[in-house]
């Protein structure tokens, strides 16, 4: 009977230091899993609830005839598919919407980004003192909030009492300025616009870029010049490559950022300009009324569609480097 009951024991483990090599990583790489993602979880909870919900929800809304009367009455609303799609598309302004912010994003992004690589190479070749001096000026710039730096520049274009409008009747010598409006044409509405979030936006890429170029090995520089490589074609053959990533991930936030402008755009509009002439995606969705709620989700999936396609190509560079 003893005999039967040693046979059936299961054998005891054998101690933690003599178990195999492979079962000990084993072990280990499920203790760092579970440390991971307990560490990963209350972001997880806060992304969820703050980001993947409403994302969820704003995609359901936006195949139905959703409106505040659903809300305040409590009843379900009518699935309509694609017809809040289609209405955007053909039964309002949104292509000429969505036309007019593109083009400005590929404006303000170009001028951002030249202006922000040159102030950036510039402050490599300046003194401490006058280095300082572009860096404060630049934190200036960027430190102001968008509606300030607005309501400013919208003065130095005011119609009656605008610095330009002065300057340009002073260098003239006539009266030709006098009382001009800058807001009321939407091409120079725009002028305007792109003034104010280039000189915002250029600070960034520059302190950016200027770091970037601080990782460029001195002695890279230094052996390209014994070689006569100077001026642009050591930077588009020594330098940029050095650089490439940070210049990518500054464009693709540039790209996000200005078609996502607001404030600027409604800022202008307040003091003069036609909305329906200058509205951009964003003071679009703002000025579609609170009660449309379908067809706002509507607009909110298109743009983030529309950011996803425009990011693809970082997102797809990244994970390619990742998995070199």
């Amino acid at each position: 009977m003893s005999d039967t009951a040693t046979a059936t024991r299961p054998a005891a483990k054998p101690p933690r230091e003599n178990r195999p090599p492979v079962s000990r990583e084993k072990a280990r790489a499920r203790r760092d899993a579970r440390s991971a993602w307990t560490l990963l979880a209350p972001s997880l909870i806060i992304l969820g609830v703050m980001v993947a919900y409403p994302a969820v929800l704003m995609v359901i809304q936006s195949f139905t005839d959703y409106t505040v009367r659903n809300k305040v009455q409590g009843t379900m609303p009518n699935f309509v598919g694609f017809e809040n799609y289609l209405d955007l598309f053909t039964q309002s302004d949104f292509p000429a919407v969505l036309i007019r912010s593109l083009a400005l994003m590929v404006v303000m992004t170009v001028f951002i980004m030249v202006f922000g690589v040159l102030i950036a190479i510039l402050m490599t070749r300046l003194g401490r003192a006058w280095r300082i001096v572009v860096s404060v000026g630049l934190l200036l710039a960027w430190a102001m909030p968008p509606l300030t730096a607005t309501v400013v520049w919208g003065w130095i274009f005011d119609t009656q009492y605008g610095l330009v409008n002065w300057a340009l009747n002073t260098i003239t010598g006539t009266e030709n300025w006098t009382n001009h409006s800058w807001l009321l044409n939407p091409l120079s509405f725009f002028f305007v616009l792109t003034i104010i979030v280039v000189w915002q936006g250029v600070p960034f890429v520059a302190f950016t870029t200027y770091a970037g170029l601080g990782q460029v090995p001195a002695e890279v520089l230094e052996a390209s010049s014994l070689d006569g490589s100077t001026g642009w074609k050591r930077f588009w053959a020594i330098v940029f490559p050095y650089i490439r990533s940070v210049l990518t991930v500054v464009l693709v936030l540039q790209i996000i950022w200005n078609l996502r402008i607001f404030t600027q755009v409604y800022a202008l509009q307040s003091r003069g300009g036609i909305a329906r002439e200058t509205n951009v995606i964003g003071t679009f969705l703002f000025r579609q009324g609170p009660g449309e709620v379908a067809f706002t989700a509507a607009i909110g999936v298109v743009m983030v569609i529309l950011l996803l396609v425009l990011s693809w190509g970082y997102v797809r560079t990244t994970l390619k480097e990742e998995e070199l």
